[in-house]
């Protein structure tokens, strides 16, 4: 399959859904909501949401029923990196080729977008479905399973270890574990919730699992590299900046050339965890290769 073609159709998809979702302004918080759009509209792959979509689609769903929880994913992706970007964390200021929140709406602000967009995750994960309602079982274990991809024992437990890890002499597996934590949970919960709300039965979620571990992981990878060798204009934001704050990295470890073989091998793995599933995954098979392929 294109996967350029797909992602574009889903990226429109999804951004179709954001833009409803979160309305251009209100009387008493107009600000607020032009800061949560500036980020959440201003562009992105939308991997995660995206992945919802396919984990879905490989179990044998392709309708709009599933778009609020795939929406969530990057409502809370947009509030990370909003947060991320603050002076008190990494202090950037640009992202997705753009100033980042802060530098245009202030700090507080920014704080208080973030806090915005992923408290209104877990609002669309809640509601009553409009279209394609699965039990309320169900529903309970996707709000669930976004909860821990995202907290204290997922994306925000990754973050702590990421801040407490600078300009330390970190081992492997350290860095493996931060990695897991920050950016693996969160894609983990992206392929499960869509599973999940497809009906998977316990072997294909399980299978599901392993294959967004791999990709997980493979996707910091990538970071990593890109981290290092891409340049402002293909990333968003400024290059090097991994270096600079004295983080530990896979090239750190392996070379660039030895990151992209370990990251590789992440693929190679996940792709056999989708062998019993038919054509309906290709799109997740695809999603593998685009991973460790892309430029930003």
């Amino acid at each position: 399959m294109n996967i350029q073609d797909y992602l574009k159709q889903q990226q429109e998809r999804i951004d179709q859904f954001l833009d409803q979702v979160v309305p251009p302004g209100h009387i008493l918080a107009k600000t607020l909501y032009e800061s949560m759009r500036y980020s959440l509209l201003g562009g992105g792959k939308r991997i995660r949401p995206i992945l919802t979509l396919a984990a879905a689609e490989a179990i044998g769903s392709k309708n709009n029923g599933v778009l609020p929880y795939a929406a969530a994913l990057e409502l809370i992706h947009t509030y990370s990196l909003v947060h991320d970007d603050l002076p008190a964390m990494d202090n950037d200021d640009y992202r997705r080729g753009r100033p980042t929140n802060h530098k245009v709406y202030g700090d507080g602000l920014a704080i208080l977008s973030g806090d915005a967009l992923l408290t209104m995750a877990f609002e669309l994960c809640s509601q009553p479905a409009s279209e394609s309602p699965i039990p309320a079982e169900r529903q309970i274990q996707i709000i669930s399973e976004v909860a821990l991809g995202a907290g204290h024992d997922g994306m925000v437990g990754g973050q702590v270890m990421d801040i407490q890890a600078e300009n330390q002499d970190i081992d492997l597996l350290t860095l493996q574990t931060i990695h897991n934590y920050k950016t693996g949970k969160l894609i983990r919960s992206a392929v499960r919730v869509g599973g999940i709300w497809a009906g998977a039965t316990s072997t294909q979620l399980e299978r599901l699992t392993g294959y967004a571990e791999d990709i997980g992981l493979a996707f910091q990878i990538a970071d990593d590299v890109l981290n290092m060798t891409g340049t402002r204009e293909e990333l968003g934001k400024d290059a090097g900046t991994d270096a600079k704050r004295g983080k530990k990295t896979y090239p750190s470890f392996y070379g660039i050339d030895g990151a992209r073989e370990l990251a590789a091998e992440c693929i190679s793995r996940a792709l056999r965890r989708l062998e019993d599933f038919d054509e309906q995954a290709e799109p997740l098979r695809a999603l593998a290769n685009y991973v460790i392929q892309r430029r930003n």
